[in-house]
Formats: structure tokens, sequence, C-alpha cells
């Protein structure tokens, strides 16, 4: 199971990106939309984890804003191996010392993360499929491409864990 810390993003640019989720699903690509009872909701990871718990992560973070009014300019579309889809915004000096001071918060506290999502290795994402199949990744990313540029302001954050049912807001 996994754990993350997760941004969400604005109004408009949420809308945008299930508009993308449900264009994928008619080219036969399985979104985020359609796992796990659709619970899943657009976001950007800014710490993932085997297992996180509420307490000792809003411990950590207390006075820490997560959900800082960061402004998000999604500009390209990419991959990770095992062909995860993902929108990848600018990596702004904002966006990765909000990661760093996030991140220094939870792992003084203790808090063990996934390598991957540590400060200077951190890719920032929204994933769109975990598993999109070879012979229709040409077609996902030309979907990807149609919506870019997408600008965003994040607006929330959570402490998620689908599997689990939790869903923690952070401030």
């Amino acid at each position: 199971m996994v754990a993350a810390l997760e941004l969400y993003l604005d109004t408009v640019a949420t809308r945008r990106i299930r508009v993308l989720w449900d264009a994928l699903e008619a080219e036969g690509v399985q979104s985020l939309r359609s796992l796990l009872e659709q619970r899943h909701r657009p976001h950007v990871s800014l710490a993932v984890a085997s297992r996180l718990d509420p307490e000792q992560v809003a411990a950590a973070l207390a006075g820490t804003t997560v959900a800082a009014p960061l402004r998000l300019s999604f500009q390209h579309a990419g991959q990770f191996v095992g062909r995860v889809l993902w929108l990848g915004p600018a990596p702004t000096t904002a966006l990765l010392a909000h990661h760093r001071l996030v991140h220094d918060r939870l792992a003084a506290a203790g808090v063990e993360l996934v390598e991957h999502y540590r400060p200077d290795r951190w890719v920032p994402h929204c994933t769109l499929s975990m598993r999109v199949p070879n012979t229709l990744m040409a077609i996902a990313v030309r979907r990807c491409l149609e919506v870019l540029p997408l600008e965003a302001t994040v607006v929330g954050a959570a402490l998620t864990d689908h599997a689990r049912g939790i869903s923690h807001p952070l401030l």
C-alpha cells in the first residue's frame, strides 16, 4: 500500500485534468479516475511512504502551511519506468523550496519516505495513468499535449492512503 501527502489544484485545473482522464479512458488507457473506486483527485504528491500516520505527520508539519498557494505551470508530459504517465509542472524555486521544507520537517520527525521523493531526486508530477499499454503510449501522450500548458494554483492538501480509505486534510 502507498500513502502520500498530496497537493490539490484549483477548480479549473482539476476540471481540465479530469477531462484528460476521461479522454485517456476513451482511448483505452486506464486513468487515475477509475482506480480505487474513483477516490483519486488530480494532485501533486510531495511525499510518499508505505504508510503514514496522520497524527505523526500533522505534528511534524505543525506551523507549516502545507497547502501553500503555489502557482504551478504544467509544461510537459512524462513517463516513469513501468509506463506511468504524468504531467509535469515547471520546477520553480518556490515549489522546490516548499517540497524541501515539508520533507525536512517530516524527516526530522522520523517519518520514513520513499527515496524517489527526497529533495534533489523528486520529480514534481501529476500522475494520469499507472500503466499505459505500450501500443497506446503515443495516443496517450498526444492527449496530454492537447491540454498543455496548464496553469494551476495549489488550494488544498491532504495525507491520503486510498487503499485504506484515509484522507486527512492538511492546511
